[in-house]
């Protein structure tokens, strides 16, 4: 069976993420669907001079986010964002769409020739900022068959960072990687408590020793600990550090770019 890593050149890829502007309809909207569209191209291009592996668009500016529903409007345009990303660069690509809107995130996936999606709320249940997210594995992955959309891996965090996790503190993070590796996820991404914060380290292990499925790091990845977490994950997700100043809602800042990924090549040779 193809494994989500056959989409890579290299061992080890670092996804870097598109954080579109935010989009029509939502409470941050300024910019016209074009400038939306030319801005995530800009910053794919930039990305992809600098040596990325992979590129993840997301909507990020859209807060604050909707529970596992968002409008045709948003899909309409990140369908378009994404496809242009992919086009003008061909590297692999994949999108999420805030909050747990999974089934979207896979409508524009197929449309726009994308390789994975990022879910949220795969399995178990959390509370999020958005409220209470059920677990949609089963009606994700029949709505892939139905779209005939298989080719599209679907990656899928767990204990997930922005959630309170009471509801599920029986429920160990080896057990919830079991469970997702039973309900057929493709990948796993484990992350820190919030956005930019990293992924425990105990937990990256308790996984890997449960699982099998390719693992990602999803959050708090900088070029200081990269040498940590490269011998414990498969893949790299970054945002905030490869904006200014680390902040994920600030501009890509290309040398920290090239910092990251010259820090990899080291480590990997």
């Amino acid at each position: 069976m193809k494994s989500f890593l056959n989409l890579f050149d290299v061992a080890k890829p670092i996804i870097g993420m598109v954080h579109l502007q935010a989009l029509p309809g939502t409470p941050a909207s300024q910019l016209s669907v074009e400038s939306i569209v030319n801005l995530a191209v800009e910053e794919a291009l930039a990305y992809q001079k600098a040596g990325i592996h992979g590129l993840l668009v997301e909507n990020m500016h859209d807060l604050p986010y909707l529970r596992r529903k968002v409008g045709p409007e948003v899909v309409a345009v990140m369908t378009l964002a994404a496809a242009e990303v992919k086009r003008q660069t061909s590297l692999p690509c994949g999108v999420q769409i805030l909050a747990g809107a999974n089934r979207e995130a896979l409508a524009v996936a197929l449309a726009a020739g994308l390789d994975f999606i990022r879910a949220e709320g795969f399995v178990f249940s959390q509370v999020s900022d958005e409220g209470l997210m059920h677990s949609d594995a089963g009606e994700l992955l029949r709505y892939r068959r139905q779209m005939g959309a298989e080719r599209v891996f679907i990656l899928t965090d767990i204990k997930k960072k922005h959630s309170a996790h009471a509801i599920t503190a029986d429920v160990g993070i080896a057990e919830m990687a079991a469970a997702a590796d039973f309900f057929k996820s493709d990948g796993l991404v484990l992350t820190g408590v919030s956005t930019g914060l990293s992924a425990n380290q105990e937990e990256l292990l308790a996984v890997r020793e449960a699982s099998r499925l390719p693992l990602l790091v999803g959050s708090g990845i900088t070029d200081g600990n990269l040498a940590d977490y490269l011998p414990l994950a498969d893949a790299f997700i970054v945002g905030s550090f490869f904006k200014r100043g680390g902040r994920w809602s600030a501009a890509l800042d290309v040398e920290r770019v090239s910092a990251l990924l010259e820090m990899r090549e080291k480590l990997i040779s």
